[in-house]
Formats: structure tokens, C-alpha cells, sequence
């Protein structure tokens, strides 16, 4: 496995009259893996991962309306809801033609694959989870003030913005429980945290924050999928995510008893600290299933 950049290539399409912001890397005719970034991250956590795997796959990340380098209208003239991104999402995929492919699928990126698995599940050859919850059981003490915003807005906004979009809980959606701090880049906590400073960007977050109910309300739709599909299935966990809990990987076997379950030295952004290892996994996941 080799890693280079000279086949990483950056664009942007017009979908729904949205300017939508991709990566992609590998051979066109190569096997489709769907990458689906996480919040307040972008494509970009993907950047390193993708070099490792191109030889012999077509990667492809996009940014979601509102984040990275893609169109972020008000919340006035765009309804950010986890329904709305996957809709633009899947006409994404339509405009470039992609009809069956590998989800990769991180935190955000679990909500939006998943819809997209259940609207479209013939395209869906495998599933790739990475810190993204489809069970109860995964979600950590630090959703209770998430829960209290969603059943009182008006009282628990305030608290809702600190404990979602400051800089401290920024850094520390990466760096959680790690007992090696220093194998990260402050420079991925300290972007992200510019990025949520935009103008304009604590207002779009909190309402697609506040539709992050609408998720947790169709977990068991999300599981009756697994269990009636059995897709091949992947999770490469980051064991010191402060946000979601180790309990949330180990689930996703209740549904697919073949799932291959790996818990890693890694926070919630377990590429930030073991890219190497997942792209090892990947690989040998993805070539034992997918013809090349």
C-alpha cells in the first residue's frame, strides 16, 4: 500500500442549485467507495485516508450543504435537516452517475447513509462505519444537555451552542480520552473551530442539530435494515470518542452477527490517529468482497 497525492483531485457540481464540493481520487472504473463526513469536519478528514486506497478504488467525498467548501445558504433559504442532506447527497450521486457503491460513513455521515441506504438499498455493496451511531446504547453522557435541548429549545439553546460548538468541545471531538495527545494536529480542531465561527455557520448548526432527533427516532428503522439486508459490514472505532460510547460498535453485531467489529487507539475521529490501520482494514474488508 503506497500512498500519493498526485491522483487527488478537487471539484464542485451544481446540484439543486447548490455549489457541492468533492474530493475524489482513483480510477474511474475502479469500485465506488461514497465517503460521508462527520460534524464540523468536511471532506478533508478524508484526505489522508484516500491516497492509501485509490490504487484500486474510486473514492468520492463530498461536502454536505452547509459545510467545507460547498454552498452554505441561511436557514432561511435552506431547510438543514438530516432529510434535506441526504436528498442533495443522492442526487449528488446521481449527476455522477454512481449506481452501486461502498458507504463510508462517520458520525453525520451515519444519518445520511443511512437514508440513503434505505431509499436506494440495491446500490449499497458494503457499509464502512466509522463512530457512527445506529443504536441507543451508543450515545454517552454527553447527550443528555443534546436531549434537553430537544425537548425544550427555548431553555436549552444557550447551553446546547457551548456544549456543541465552542472551541473546547471542538478540540475535544478529536483528541476525547486519548491517553496520546500528541499524535494529533491541533490544526484539525483549530480550522473546524474556524469554520463553525463563519458568519452564520452556529445558526445553521443548531437547526440541523436540532433535527438530529429525527436520527435517534428511526434507529430501529435503521436496524431493521441491517437485519433484513445484511449488508457486508465494517466498524473501525475510535475507543476514546468522548461522545460516542464503545457499546454503539459492538450493537451493529446484534444486527449483523457477520459484521467485523475493530476497536481502535483513536478518538471519535479515529483516522486522526489510525488512518494506517483503517486503510489496512478497508482494503482487506473491501478486496475480499468487491471485484476489482
Amino acid at each position: 500500500m503506497t500512498s500519493t497525492r498526485t491522483g487527488m483531485r478537487y471539484r464542485s457540481i451544481e446540484i439543486d442549485g447548490l455549489d457541492i464540493f468533492y474530493r475524489e481520487a482513483g480510477p474511474r472504473d475502479a469500485p465506488v467507495i461514497l465517503l460521508l463526513h462527520g460534524f464540523p469536519s468536511s471532506s478533508r478528514m478524508y484526505e489522508t485516508l484516500m491516497p492509501l486506497l485509490a490504487q484500486h478504488y474510486r473514492l468520492i467525498a463530498p461536502d454536505y450543504p452547509g459545510f467545507g467548501h460547498s454552498s452554505a445558504p441561511s436557514p432561511a433559504a435552506f431547510e438543514y435537516t438530516f432529510d434535506h442532506l441526504a436528498e442533495v447527497v443522492q442526487h449528488f450521486t446521481e449527476a455522477l452517475e454512481l449506481k452501486r457503491y461502498t458507504l463510508v460513513m462517520q458520525d453525520y455521515g451515519g444519518p445520511v447513509g443511512f437514508r440513503l441506504a434505505l431509499s436506494n438499498p440495491e446500490r449499497i455493496e458494503a457499509l464502512v462505519v466509522q463512530n457512527a451511531v445506529a443504536h441507543e446504547a451508543g450515545l454517552g453522557p454527553l447527550w443528555q444537555t443534546r436531549k434537553a435541548f430537544w425537548n425544550d429549545r427555548a431553555t436549552h439553546e444557550a447551553a446546547l451552542r457551548a456544549n456543541l460548538l465552542s472551541f473546547e468541545a471542538t478540540r475535544l471531538r478529536h483528541v476525547g480520552r486519548t491517553p496520546n495527545p500528541d499524535r494529533y494536529d491541533p490544526d484539525t480542531w483549530t480550522d473546524e473551530f474556524a469554520f463553525l465561527s463563519r458568519p452564520g455557520q452556529i445558526d445553521i448548526q443548531t437547526e440541523l442539530f436540532y433535527d438530529y432527533r429525527t436520527n435517534v427516532e428511526r434507529y430501529p428503522l435503521w436496524q431493521r435494515y441491517l437485519d433484513e439486508r445484511q449488508p457486508p459490514l465494517l466498524v473501525t472505532w475510535g475507543k476514546y470518542d468522548p461522545s460516542f460510547e464503545v457499546a454503539g460498535a459492538h450493537a451493529y453485531r446484534g444486527n449483523v452477527p457477520s459484521a467485523e467489529v475493530h476497536m481502535l487507539e483513536g478518538g471519535h475521529f479515529v483516522l486522526d490517529e489510525a488512518v494506517d490501520q483503517v486503510a489496512a482494514l478497508m482494503s482487506q474488508f473491501l478486496d475480499a468482497r468487491l471485484a476489482k
